[in-house]
């Protein structure tokens, strides 16, 4: 079954030229664990150079912390949903300050 795409909201919309670093806390519901969502999620963060951390949660749903900018997120949250059993039925999204001492991105948890 092909994964839906995720709507992205305006303010996760493409700033051509915008460069403004931002940090969202994100969460991911629909089958994302499992299917390869953290490592595809590393991945991409890696190839788009956004640091922060993604990790598993008891609940069936997926964590993640994203720095970088609102087009390189929007790639990665559009990066993410396409994986072959990926389906991504929801994002909670969360402002937070960005972390200036941060250079990598990595997978937390089992």
């Amino acid at each position: 079954m092909r994964a839906l795409p995720v709507q992205v909201p305006e303010v996760m919309a493409l700033h051509i030229g915008e460069q403004k670093m931002i940090r969202q806390r994100l969460v991911f519901t629909g089958r994302v664990q499992g299917v390869g969502f953290r490592y595809r999620a590393k991945y991409l963060a890696d190839d788009l150079g956004i640091t922060g951390w993604v990790m598993n949660e008891s609940d069936g749903s997926v964590v993640m912390e994203a720095q970088g900018t609102h087009e390189q997120l929007y790639r990665l949250i559009q990066g993410v949903n396409k994986g072959h059993w990926v389906s991504v039925e929801h994002i909670d999204r969360t402002n937070l300050p960005v972390e200036e001492h941060e250079y990598y991105f990595d997978i937390k948890g089992y």
